[in-house]
């Protein structure tokens, strides 16, 4: 049996991989900007110090060079260099210039009269620019009255006694590289445009161009495989819970998605439980309707028998015992009714309860004082180990606690023999409050410790006034103190010969 493969992509949060895969072209697309524009930054540096270079060498060898072997030496060095050189007198006029022996070294085209493709990348070198934040360059244009002061480098570099360069856009955006150098009471100037360059920066941007398609691509298919990774289990799940919801299959699973931790994974295993938790319910409303009918069908046959039976009996002795017979089913019937409500109720109110710190020991005080005074008690006698104030506390709903308590004394009450004590005692034990409630009565056989909790559970003592009990006291009490996070158990006494013990744990909390 092959392994299975670990589901790492499951395991990330729904967030990240989302973001993961929209960053991926940004940062792809960030990274090639700066890396293009680092890239042209550094050729242009590259190119300024050649220039520079070629224009302190041109100084240097026409400061050594006498009068008449300028021209010649002028010329050796643009046919070198491929630059146009030019030098301009102290009173800024031209007096030599290397195109009038060489020829134009370089040829300034115009846009205009170049194909669409050109047109093309240079709004996309205007776009790169913009997008970079490039401060923008000066047009290059040949002066119509070529002196120095037309060169603003040349008029520097006379100022300054150093070498100054400059970079220009040529019409059609190529760089036009220039350098001026002073040689004595003369400047030289060197222009060259260098269309190399702009065939280079234009052949990165395009394989930059090629890589971040590719990542388009991958992006896209990544966002696929990211959809297919959310709406996948999503159909999956909403097509269960549309199931659950129409309720024509009895039992509908819902995918739990174990393997997954993020969100889905989560909303799957939330669903699951809550379909599961539903059908219990609905299981439950239907068992509980079911007892319902079983249980209110006895009084009412008994009550619908008495009735008849007042239409045909003469005897006056047996019609008082009929109409008995008829109020003790009226009787059952009211407590039925009564505790099938309470019952009903119990589940959506304790939804619904604000739980507030409860302190049982006066709690349960009182209510064994309004036993004292209750005639269903019979002789039965109670007492009450209270313990310190605001040692028994516990998060919950007061009203509900005394009820489910009540109910386990008035169990207990029922199955006292005459004079018998039952026992109420509570206290904190760690992190729990326990209540104990012992009587001394017959005790629970073993084997009907988890069915005496079950509604309409009838075993009921034989001397017991007939319709006292529903069957839901013990029903109602787990169902509080379930609610409450708690739990309820019956045992055997073990320090007494005979009688139950029931036992309610609760978590404790600290009083306010």
């Amino acid at each position: 049996m092959s392994k299975r493969r670990p589901n790492w992509f499951g395991q990330l949060p729904l967030t990240r991989r989302i973001l993961a895969v929209n960053l991926l072209t940004i940062v792809l697309l960030a990274f090639g900007v700066l890396y293009l524009d680092a890239f042209r930054n550094q050729l242009s540096e590259e190119r300024l110090t050649l220039i520079h270079r070629e224009a302190e060498m041109t100084a240097s060898v026409l400061a050594i060079t006498p009068a008449a072997a300028r021209d010649s030496i002028l010329l050796s060095l643009a046919r070198s260099t491929g630059s146009r050189i030019r030098v301009y007198g102290s009173d800024g006029s031209l007096r030599s210039d290397s195109w009038n022996a060489t020829g134009p070294t370089y040829t300034l085209r115009d846009p205009t009269t170049q194909k669409w493709n050109k047109d093309a990348a240079r709004a996309l070198d205007r776009g790169f620019n913009a997008l970079v934040g490039a401060k923008p360059l000066d047009d290059f244009i040949e002066p119509a009255d070529d002196k120095l002061q037309s060169w603003s480098e040349g008029t520097y570099a006379r100022q300054t006694g150093q070498a100054v360069t400059k970079v220009r856009n040529a019409p059609d955006l190529t760089p036009v590289f220039s350098a001026a150098a002073p040689v004595g009471d003369e400047t030289v100037l060197l222009t060259t445009n260098d269309r190399e360059f702009t065939r280079t920066i234009r052949s990165q941007r395009t394989s930059l161009a090629m890589a971040m398609a590719i990542a388009v691509v991958l992006s896209v298919l990544l966002s696929l495989f990211l959809a297919r990774t959310i709406v996948r289990p999503l159909r999956r799940i909403a097509l269960a819970a549309h199931r659950v919801r129409l309720g024509r299959a009895r039992e509908v699973k819902v995918p739990r998605l174990p393997s997954r931790t993020d969100e889905i994974g989560q909303l799957a295993r939330s669903v699951s439980d809550m379909s599961q938790s539903l059908r219990q319910r609905m299981d439950n409303i239907e068992h509980f309707a079911a007892d319902v009918t079983h249980e209110l069908k006895n009084p009412l046959a008994s009550l619908r028998s008495a009735l008849d039976g007042l239409d045909r009996v003469e005897d006056p002795k047996l019609k008082l015992q009929l109409l008995a017979v008829a109020k003790d089913d009226v009787v059952r019937l009211d407590r039925l009714i009564g505790d099938i409500s309470e019952a009903a109720r119990t589940d959506a109110e304790l939804a619904r309860a604000k739980f507030e710190p409860v302190d049982l020991g006066p709690v349960i005080e009182q209510l064994v004082s309004s036993w004292e005074h209750r005639r269903e008690k019979g002789d039965a006698r109670l007492a009450f180990a209270r313990p310190r104030r605001a040692t028994a506390v516990v998060l919950g709903d007061a009203n509900r606690l005394v009820r489910a308590i009540d109910n386990i004394i008035d169990n207990a009450i029922s199955f006292s023999p005459p004079g018998g004590l039952v026992e109420i005692a509570a206290a904190r034990v760690g992190d729990e409050v326990r209540i104990r409630i012992d009587d001394e009565g017959p005790g629970v056989p073993e084997e009907a410790r988890e069915a005496i909790f079950n509604r309409f559970h009838s075993i009921r003592p034989e001397e017991e006034h007939f319709g006292r009990h529903s069957g839901l006291g013990l029903a109602i009490a787990r169902a509080i103190v379930e609610g409450h996070d708690g739990e309820i158990d019956v045992q055997d006494r073990d320090d007494a010969p005979s009688g139950a013990r029931f036992t309610i744990t609760l978590p404790a909390t600290e009083a306010v």
